[in-house]
């Protein structure tokens, strides 16, 4: 199993980070995805990379939380970042309308700014989109093309589905919310299907149940594919295998 989100390399772990590393892999865990929040994160990123070089990979982005006033030059900084390793994967970068909508703007103008890194790099990206599918799209909307990706931590509609699928074959990436009780992502399974499904922790929030409000890690990407799988009517090995290539086939890993 692959866990395609996680932020093991967040001071939430500073305790124990390698313990977690370890029971990832006793868990199953075959690798895990990295993607970077800010400017603050790439340099303990790298080092859990270089600790676990063939069992992470890293993505490079600015999470849109953190564009504010000064994110053109925040931009510019973790643009330099993209020569120092290799990347999976622009991200995680997108829109975030739940906790402020102060930068709207500003969050598009990164967003595409970072689309363009991923088009010039054939890499792919990886969306995160809270409260913000119109404005992703409107995004969107500015580009001939678009690279590949995965709308992270995905909990939209049927319809939602629809209208990125427009723009382009996009995997939709599945964590705990999925296991909580009025949860309506089980619901929207079937229109997304399990060949564009990833599995995801997005670690350390958002532990499935019933781990639900304590801090989340890879090692309970097992609770997730079993989730999944009793929704579509597969066996938890069969969705490990499924999602397993689509994340090697989306991120080359």
């Amino acid at each position: 199993m692959i866990d395609t989100h996680s932020h093991i390399y967040l001071p939430e772990f500073d305790g124990d980070r390698h313990e977690t590393v370890a029971r990832a892999q006793a868990a199953g865990v075959s690798h895990i995805v990295l993607p970077n929040v800010d400017l603050t994160t790439v340099e303990p990123m790298y080092e859990l990379h270089a600790a676990y070089p063939d069992y992470t990979s890293m993505a490079m982005g600015l999470h849109p939380t953190e564009v504010n006033n000064d994110y053109r030059q925040a931009l510019d900084k973790i643009a330099r970042k993209l020569d120092e390793h290799r990347f999976v994967a622009i991200g995680e970068i997108g829109i975030d309308m739940y906790w402020d909508q102060t930068y709207r703007t500003e969050q598009q103008d990164a967003f595409a700014q970072q689309i363009g890194w991923a088009l010039s790099r054939n890499l792919p990206i990886i969306i995160h989109c809270r409260n913000g599918l119109d404005e992703v799209l409107e995004v969107f909307d500015r580009f001939e093309q678009l690279p590949c990706g995965v709308f992270h931590s995905f909990g939209g509609t049927a319809d939602d589905v629809k209208r990125i699928r427009r723009y382009g074959d996009f995997y939709f990436g599945i964590n705990g919310v999925a296991t909580f009780k009025r949860s309506q992502v089980p619901a929207i399974l079937p229109e997304i299907g399990i060949d564009r499904i990833l599995l995801e922790t997005d670690s350390p929030y958002l532990a499935p149940v019933p781990h639900r409000g304590h801090r989340n890690e890879s090692a309970y990407i097992p609770l997730i594919a079993e989730c999944i799988a009793m929704h579509i009517g597969l066996t938890a090995q069969q969705v490990s295998d499924i999602t397993d290539a689509n994340a090697r086939r989306l991120f080359g890993i």
